[in-house]
């Protein structure tokens, strides 16, 4: 009786787990394919410097030293118009000599407001609560700390704007650091995948684009319209990106607004930023799903495809239950008479070694992106798959015992920075051993005194 209910409870979850996994092979599979027959991607571009609103650059810092100068000289040579431009660092109770830069850049250059937090709700979302209430700027336009503009991309990120229906953009990040460490060359296919290939194809397929609070723009009144930032919530832009679409915001994607980030180089550090995003995601699922399948500004299709989206990191544990399920069958002698079971065996077998789909999604994007010398590391991506699933594992665990129970759960984790210590990043083959005074200057070291 006991072998008979455990072969029909590992049937159960074998047959479930197909069903689940085919579908999201399927959509990864069409969003791959239509990358693909884009003859000429979706862009704002030609709205680019004629439609210039006043904008308000948001950078949250905290303990930031070795990246501030960067992104702040970056923002002081961007081509956007600096009568127009308001840009507020907000230093969160940093200990580190971040105040310093940031008041040192705010001295030379008037439009550089900078917020400096001694108390309050700590972590990204809740300063950015605070900072709303100083910025003026018609626009929002957000960057992390360690990310640095292109000179046009705070054009390129406002020109879909234009479009009054528009509350969101979005641009692309592309890792600088990604000869560091074979995981920063991994994770440069999969950021490459995810916005060469799927950000632009769900853009083109007209489905919702992901609004990133790393590289991204939102309308100021759309914000405001739909109750402004969660300080709750350990992914305030996907909880945004849905916020607004529940409210008739649209979120535009622009590839051609590249930002440079750098990546985790080390399995700790990406262990750890994954589980943040996972129980982020997941709680929006559960707070978002109802009301997306109510709305009424959706179509049945952008429904399906948003609730794909939030259930996207469920995919891992249904992998690994379907795995587990086989291994039980496998020593069920009466099993192995079911027709349909080797196929289905051979199907999760193929998720487990090919991961096919997403493959196919990383290899359109490298071919998209001419990097073919980069993409030899795509087999190697196995590794990366098996460590992201076993991050996913752990944090859906975490996250629904912490449900369960009512604790609080993971608090907000800054993800680490090695840019700016020697040997590393941009200041690869640096003599000066000063972190805070390269910091300080970082990229730009010609230009940073001398305007």
């Amino acid at each position: 009786m006991a072998v008979t209910l455990l072969t029909a409870v590992s049937y159960a979850v074998i047959a479930f787990a197909v069903a689940f996994l085919l579908l999201y092979a399927l959509r990864h599979y069409v969003l791959g394919y239509s990358r693909l027959r884009i003859d000429r991607p979706r862009d704002s571009m030609e709205l680019a410097g004629f439609y210039m609103p006043r904008v308000t650059v948001l950078i949250p810092m905290h303990n930031e030293e070795r990246v501030a100068g960067d992104i702040l000289q970056a923002l002081v040579d961007s081509d956007y118009d600096w009568e127009k431009l308001e840009v507020i660092p907000i230093n969160d109770r940093s200990t580190d000599r971040t105040r310093e830069i940031v008041n040192d850049f705010a001295k030379r250059y008037p439009f550089i407001q900078p917020l400096h937090r001694a108390g309050g709700q700590a972590g990204k979302p809740a300063a950015l609560v605070d900072a709303c209430t100083h910025a003026t700027g018609e626009i929002l336009v957000l960057f992390d700390a360690d990310y640095v503009p292109g000179r046009a991309v705070i054009k390129m990120l406002v020109a879909p704007f234009a479009d009054p229906e528009v509350g969101a953009s979005m641009g692309r990040v592309v890792p600088h650091n990604i000869g560091e460490s074979l995981l920063s060359g991994l994770l440069s296919l999969e950021r490459s995948a995810g916005y060469q290939g799927v950000q632009q194809s769900r853009f083109n397929l007209g489905f919702t684009a992901q609004f990133g609070g790393t590289v991204g723009a939102v309308r100021a009144a759309a914000l405001e319209s739909v109750g402004g930032w969660n300080p709750e919530s350990l992914t305030e832009d996907t909880d945004l990106t849905f916020a607004l679409l529940l409210n008739g915001w649209k979120t535009a994607y622009v590839n051609r607004a590249e930002c440079y980030e750098e990546v985790p180089q080390s399995w700790a550090v990406r262990r750890r930023q994954l589980s943040r995003w996972v129980t982020g995601h997941t709680e929006c699922l559960h707070n978002y799903w109802p009301d997306l399948m109510r709305s009424k500004f959706l179509t049945k299709w952008e429904k399906l495809d948003a609730l794909f989206l939030l259930a996207m990191y469920w995919t891992a544990p249904t992998l690994v239950a379907g795995w587990a399920a086989s291994l039980l069958l496998f020593f069920i002698p009466e099993a192995h008479q079911t027709p349909w079971l080797p196929a289905a065996l051979a199907f999760l077998g193929y998720q487990l070694f090919a991961n096919q789909a997403t493959f196919l999604e990383i290899g359109v994007a490298s071919m998209l992106d001419g990097t073919r010398v980069r993409s030899l590391l795509l087999p190697l991506n196995l590794l990366n798959f098996f460590a992201n699933t076993g991050a996913i594992c752990n944090a859906l665990r975490k996250f629904y015992w912490n449900r369960f129970w009512g604790s609080g759960g993971d608090g907000w984790y800054k993800t680490h920075r090695t840019r700016g210590a020697p040997g590393n990043g941009f200041f690869n083959g640096s003599k000066d051993s000063s972190l805070t005074t390269r910091s300080a200057t970082g990229l730009y070291h010609a230009r940073a005194h001398g305007d």
